[in-house]
């Protein structure tokens, strides 16, 4: 039995939204720059920066907890975007049988 054009109108705005993740991206920063780490709405790493004249090697936990914040804060906001843009289309989700 075929989807009905409601269905795949749906299933095409969801892949467009899923296309569209891609694009977002998310950038958070700690140690006052120190470290900056971009994440993409589909909850990938796209880029992690490291300024060696802001990092003391001597403190090596310091570094490590920078890069600890930047990854939890990203993460959440990247995935409070993601769910913001996919929360309109999963209700209608139900209908299509998934």
């Amino acid at each position: 039995m075929g989807a009905t054009m409601d269905q795949m109108k749906m299933l095409n705005e969801l892949r467009k939204a899923q296309k569209e993740l891609k694009n977002e991206i998310v950038e958070v920063e700690a140690g006052d720059g120190a470290v900056v780490i971009q994440i993409t709405g589909e909850l990938k790493v796209k880029k992690v920066s490291i300024d060696p004249e802001k990092i003391d090697l001597d403190d090596i936990h310091e570094l490590e907890r920078w890069i600890e914040n930047c990854m939890r804060d990203g993460f959440a906001k990247a995935q409070e975007i993601a769910t913001d843009k996919m929360k309109p289309l999963m209700g209608s989700l139900g209908s299509l049988g998934m």
